[in-house]
């Protein structure tokens, strides 16, 4: 589906990414894991154009997109869903889902909503009135409705109660058995390892563990020493 060849991306003069190199298949769920600053989200804008990488391949479905405008990416079928939601704040849940629909895509308004019933309710509310749980919803279905055959989720656990967690582990659940692809970055490790196939561990921009779930748990110098956790 998609692979990134040693891109290296930079913020100006800082260099974030260092060859780093990961693959996503079709129908896999990807964990990209590390502590804050690792290079997750920079990995995340790097394949949708948003920050190109100054050097190295991301080929989608066999095509070279490094560079590519970050709508052009958008329209080759790789939705995001930013750790920011980027909820229109004075348009309602409704207008901002409406200017997210493309007439190609296998999710319409319809069967968006009927994952989402809590939003469906609050669908005249403008952005700014929805709870955090409610506009990640509104975000995880609005990326939906581009019909993405690649997802990207930034933190989307973040900041949302343990509830709001659960239904939101639940939809990515679902969409993984419609072999939707997506690369998931998660602060939340635990969460990230019961849906991903696969995962990899960033630290300072380049990759330091790639396997399995079970392989990252048993990896205790791994899991300690960039994860933060076990010890």
């Amino acid at each position: 589906m998609i692979e990134l060849n040693k891109i290296n991306t930079f913020y100006g003069l800082g260099h974030i990414l260092h060859d780093l190199s990961l693959k996503v298949a079709e129908g896999e769920v990807v964990a990209l894991l590390g502590r804050n600053g690792a290079g997750k989200t920079t990995t995340l804008r790097s394949i949708t154009g948003l920050t190109p990488p100054k050097s190295g391949e991301i080929r989608y479905k066999g095509r070279d997109i490094a560079g590519l405008d970050a709508h052009r990416v958008s329209r080759l079928g790789i939705a995001l869903v930013p750790e920011t939601r980027d909820i229109f704040s004075y348009l309602t849940a409704r207008e901002n889902l409406a200017i997210a629909r493309r007439p190609q895509s296998r999710w319409q308004m319809d069967n968006v909503l009927e994952r989402f019933p809590s939003l469906k309710e609050r669908l005249n509310n403008k952005g700014r009135q929805l709870s955090g749980g409610e506009q990640q919803m509104l975000a995880i279905a609005r990326a939906l409705l581009t019909g993405p055959d690649l997802l990207l989720l930034d933190e989307p656990s973040q900041g949302l109660a343990p509830l709001v967690v659960s239904a939101v582990m639940s939809t990515i659940q679902e969409l993984k058995k419609e072999r939707v692809s997506m690369l998931l970055v998660e602060q939340n490790a635990e969460m990230a390892l019961q849906l991903a196939d696969r995962v990899y561990v960033i630290d300072h921009g380049t990759v330091v563990f790639e396997g399995t779930p079970n392989a990252l748990r048993a990896d205790r110098q791994v899991t300690t020493t960039y994860l933060g956790v076990g010890g």
